[in-house]
């Protein structure tokens, strides 16, 4: 299994940006895939979540409002549009996958997979 974010770059606040998290090697019982962030100085933060079992999407209250997760299943890729960014958004953005032995997307414990991730930088 493999994870790959990508898409991050410079943004000036109020800005948007798509990020893109391409996979290989999940098994159809894979059906978590979650975004998260990591800013300099901080833990892991769930953003969110989308389950292939029904399309089910979730959102943690720090991307709820402003942060769109959808899936391209021709591309194996699922997206990330981050829109009214602010400069507490600076981070690593990461996708993974959940243990498929969770019924439910939303969390942090059983993600993994990692893979790199891709640096947003807000800033004017």
């Amino acid at each position: 299994v493999q994870l790959q974010a990508s898409g991050g770059g410079l943004v000036q606040p109020g800005g948007s940006l798509r990020l893109s998290c391409a996979s290989s090697g999940l098994t159809p019982d894979h059906h978590c895939i979650g975004w998260f962030r990591q800013a300099p100085g901080n833990g892991r933060e769930g953003l969110a979540y989308f389950s292939s079992n029904g399309g089910r999407i979730d959102y943690a209250p720090a991307a709820r409002g402003r942060f769109i997760i959808s899936r391209d299943n021709a591309k194996d890729t699922v997206y990330l549009q981050l829109s009214g960014l602010k400069v507490e958004d600076t981070a690593v953005y990461y996708c993974a996958t959940r243990d498929p032995k969770y019924y439910s997307c939303a969390g942090y414990t059983g993600y993994g997979h990692w893979g790199q991730g891709t640096l947003v930088t807000v800033s004017s």
